[in-house]
């Protein structure tokens, strides 16, 4: 993901900024559920997990959407940072390789209520042609051209084995995709106009694993 500029502003927004905002929309969202309708800097930050000054810093770029003495609206201000990330609108997606991995994402439903809609299940597999994961007909990866015409898609998901990925990341590219998030453990090579998010869970894992054997050292 890169910098990008509001539409409403001529302002470009950090890149560091960017990644929290999906944050900030998370935490506002559970307020709101909870009954909240107005809530201080403070408070939203303690959601979010970052510090006061940070997260004010951060809905600078965005505008002034705070009233001194009030706090912040929760909805407004989780429509305004919705609008600011694109969730708004309903953003067609398809995932390609459906493992066990593939196909945990295709039945994740935290996509649909955040402005994700999986419009195709992918394959190379013959053998898994014809299944039906979350709704959706498993169909051969020879059709990711047709879908991503047919429905405009911009966003891939790459689920596949790394020994596969950056052929289908060259497919995604080569048919209009102009996002990919990857979830194979490799790093892909992809054109600058191309933004690429990789999650690596073993890497995760594996800071969790430096932390644990720290905290065992100085224990």
């Amino acid at each position: 993901m890169t910098a990008r500029t509001s539409p409403d502003s001529s302002r470009d927004i950090p890149e560091a900024t960017v990644a929290r905002l999906p944050i900030y929309l998370r935490a506002l969202t559970t307020l709101s559920e909870q009954g909240t309708s107005t809530c201080s800097s403070e408070e939203l930050a303690g959601a979010a997990g970052v510090n006061s000054a940070k997260l004010r810093k951060d809905l600078s770029y965005l505008g002034s959407y705070g009233t001194r003495g009030v706090g912040y609206d929760v909805e407004y201000l989780r429509y305004q940072i919705a609008r600011e990330i694109g969730v708004t609108q309903d953003w067609p997606v398809v995932i390609v390789g459906i493992g066990n991995l593939g196909q945990a994402l295709a039945n994740y439903s935290g996509f649909r209520s955040r402005g994700f809609r999986v419009v195709a299940l992918l394959d190379a597999d013959p053998a898994r042609r014809d299944e039906v994961v979350a709704g959706i007909e498993v169909r051969p990866f020879d059709h990711l051209e047709q879908i991503v015409t047919d429905h405009d898609v911009a966003i891939g998901v790459i689920a596949t084995p790394a020994v596969a990925a950056q052929d289908v990341a060259d497919r995604m590219v080569a048919c209009g995709v102009t996002s990919i998030l990857n979830f194979a453990p490799i790093v892909l090579a992809v054109p600058a106009q191309v933004d690429v998010r990789k999650v690596d869970l073993s890497i995760e894992l594996q800071i969790l694993a430096y932390h644990e054997q720290r905290k065992a050292a100085t224990a």
